[in-house]
């Protein structure tokens, strides 16, 4: 429930602050003199676009806060709880809008984007304006009217869940579809390449491996003779190889050792280096003997070679690499393969998402023609009350699955007829405005009863009624006062004497400066203020009477 509004520098009030009540509080004042003023600052709280203009002219900012009870509504406790906001019994809403236009929104003291603050804002206020019986005429608010009473969300969000998951499938599959000519052209060139690189069966590390032998083939004369040359450079010169240099030199150097052991090492080295010497002649006719130099061999590894070369070329990749490329290309076709499958699996997960979609649909559909039925009984009912008892309301749910849409399948239209004998027609070619100011009215006051939020504002949705239909609304809007926090900016007598409370807005003109002003009134001068409503700027004792009496009533 609201229970304070304070305002500064907003527009033409320099300062105000609302204290509210529970029930209906009738908000009147002459005209012009801002009796929606409060209603446009408490928007600002609740997330309302702003700019510049809406500051007091001289001031710096204006600045506006609603102070809220949460004790009856628990949906507002836990959009603060899980948006880690200070919770309490109350809730403060505050804005503040710069000279230059910069605004900031502000939760229980914490800044806050401006989304943040229309989402709790629904929680806590609905503000019916007095345009909207024209909205009504629009298919998609009717439909908005119809969730709204039948209050079946859980409904709504099973189905608009399928609906985005049936969207995100069909995308995923279109997009397969779309690049199913090139994939297929892909493919033919993989399988084609595939095919050749699996015939030439190239291994890992073959390539380097063919490439050395090669070479060492290739080179295979000159390999014998030179290996001939170290032998015998080794151990087979008979005038002075290595081998019998470094024996000779062993011989001198153990004289040398006995004249000085300090020579010994010496001595050991050259004992070593013979090992040496004699372990690669050993090493060199082992390799001598066990070297091959067969012609057929080598022209396999030339042919393989050669080959190697042509298909890196072909490939666009070094020769070292094919084998790699190949492996790459395998991998690639068995991608496109599995996206064949894929299709398929996306073609059944469409149908499937389409089939739980339309079944979450039809029990929507289900749900609206129900509550669609309690709605036709309690606006026919209504309308009667409002001067048109011949009237009749019906709303048409026709299901249609060519509609698919997040909020279902369904083509909503309010049909009426306001005379005997005339067929139910579309809202919109039969209804009169003073008809569909009345009507729509009708379906704001009994939608609003079934609506959990705590406050509901009516900002002269009783344009265009007058008379006995007037204390009808009057007294609509009192009942629904009874359950539910009601302020209702009025200029009609009849609603206004309905009030638990009653509040006068007033504006006046000093030293050039203009200053609106509100004020809750007492008994008396609740009279006064509804036999000026009654009668116009002369007050007569007739109007006062009839002042009196609509308050008795």
């Amino acid at each position: 429930m609201l229970c304070q509004l304070s305002i500064n520098n907003f527009a033409i009030v320099r300062f105000l602050e609302l204290d509210f009540k529970p029930g209906m509080t009738s908000i009147t004042g002459e005209t012009g003199a801002g009796k929606s003023i409060a209603i446009d600052a408490l928007g600002l709280c609740l997330g309302n676009r702003a700019d510049a203009s809406t500051v007091r002219p001289g001031a710096t900012k204006a600045e506006v806060s609603a102070r809220f009870s949460l004790n009856d509504i628990p949906i507002a406790k836990r959009w603060l709880e899980d948006n880690d906001l200070d919770l309490e019994s109350e809730c403060i809403l505050r804005r503040t809008i710069g000279s230059d236009g910069r605004s900031r929104a502000y939760i229980n003291g914490n800044p806050v984007p401006l989304s943040q603050a229309k989402n709790l804002g629904q929680l806590l206020i609905g503000i019916h304006g007095q345009h909207a019986h024209h909205a009504m005429l629009k298919s998609e608010h009717q439909l908005t009217l119809l969730d709204s009473y039948a209050n079946h969300k859980m409904i709504l969000d099973s189905v608009a869940t399928g609906y985005q998951r049936c969207k995100l499938i069909e995308k995923e599959l279109k997009a397969l579809q779309l690049s199913q000519h090139e994939r297929i052209a892909r493919k033919q060139l993989l399988q084609y390449q595939v095919e050749e690189l699996d015939e030439f069966s190239l291994t890992p590390g073959e390539f380097e491996e063919i490439e050395a032998e090669h070479k060492k083939l290739a080179n295979g004369t000159a390999l014998v003779e030179a290996c001939k040359n170290e032998l015998f450079i080794l151990q087979d010169n008979d005038e002075g190889s290595v081998e019998s240099l470094i024996n000779a030199g062993i011989t001198q150097a153990q004289e040398l050792e006995s004249y000085d052991p300090q020579l010994k090492n010496v001595v050991s080295m050259l004992n070593e280096a013979l090992i040496q010497v004699q372990e690669s002649s050993s090493e060199l006719e082992s390799y001598l003997t066990g070297l091959e130099l067969d012609p057929q061999h080598f022209a396999y590894l030339e042919q393989r070679l050669t080959k190697t070369m042509q298909l890196a070329r072909k490939h666009h990749v070094n020769a070292s690499e094919l084998a790699t490329h190949h492996h790459k290309l395998k991998q690639e076709l068995l991608s496109l393969d599995s996206d064949e499958e894929a299709l398929d699996d996306l073609r059944q997960q469409v149908e499937a998402s389409r089939e739980s979609y339309l079944v979450h649909a039809k029990k929507l559909s289900q749900s609206r023609i129900r509550y669609a039925k309690e709605l036709d009984r309690q606006v026919t009912q209504s309308i009667h009350e409002l001067s048109m008892p011949k009237g009749k309301f019906t709303i048409s749910v026709d299901f249609n699955p060519e509609l698919s849409s997040p909020n279902g399948c369904d083509c909503i239209e309010f049909l009426v007829t306001t005379n005997p004998g005339q067929p139910l027609q579309p809202l919109s070619k039969v209804a009169s405005g003073g008809e569909l100011s009345r009507i729509g009215l009708g379906i704001q006051v009994i939608t609003a009863k079934k609506v959990s939020t705590p406050t509901l504002i009516f900002d002269e949705v009783d344009v265009g009624i007058s008379g006995p239909t007037a204390a009808v609304v009057g007294r609509m809007l009192r009942k629904l006062g009874e359950s539910t926090q009601v302020l209702c900016v009025t200029h009609l007598p009849q609603v206004a004497g309905n009030g638990h409370q009653h509040m006068f807005v007033n504006k006046k003109t000093k030293s050039g400066k203009t200053e609106t002003s509100m004020m809750s009134l007492n008994k008396d001068q609740r009279v006064e203020e509804l036999a000026r409503l009654l009668g116009g700027d002369k007050i007569t004792n007739n109007t006062l009477a009839n002042a009196k009496e609509l308050l008795r009533i």
